[in-house]
């Protein structure tokens, strides 16, 4: 895959999830983390802020390398949302436990391709 290809689908996959935190905020809403302050509802609309706003410097080649560090970031600091999604999850039919389970070690590729676009 060239370059600018996998830049092109990096900034498409964030723009997708930032907007899926406003079409449909529920899922994201129940994954905020307790320990945060203020209501659920603001740090899902600040996290699909963040997601559009990455997923676009990503998608400009002058602000590429910028946004991929963002997004690699980005992937790392939702990790705690992804392990209390596990947890909260660990009751429910094993298909979507796995589905749970399977977000965990999914990060770390997130993160490593954000550092190759950023790199490219």
């Amino acid at each position: 895959m060239t370059a600018e290809r996998s830049a092109r689908l990096l900034g498409g996959l964030l723009l997708g999830a930032g907007v899926a935190h406003f079409v449909a905020p529920g899922p994201f809403d129940a994954i905020v983390p307790r320990s945060l302050p203020g209501a659920p509802r603001t740090w899902t609309r600040a996290s699909g802020v963040a997601e559009l706003a990455v997923g676009a410097a990503v998608l400009l080649p002058r602000t590429r390398r910028h946004g991929a560090l963002a997004a690699a970031g980005l992937f790392a600091a939702v990790f705690p949302a992804n392990v209390k999604m596990a947890y909260d999850w660990r009751h429910r039919p094993a298909p979507l436990r796995a589905a749970a389970l399977a977000r965990l070690p999914l990060q770390a590729p997130l993160i490593a391709w954000a550092l190759r676009v950023s790199r490219a």
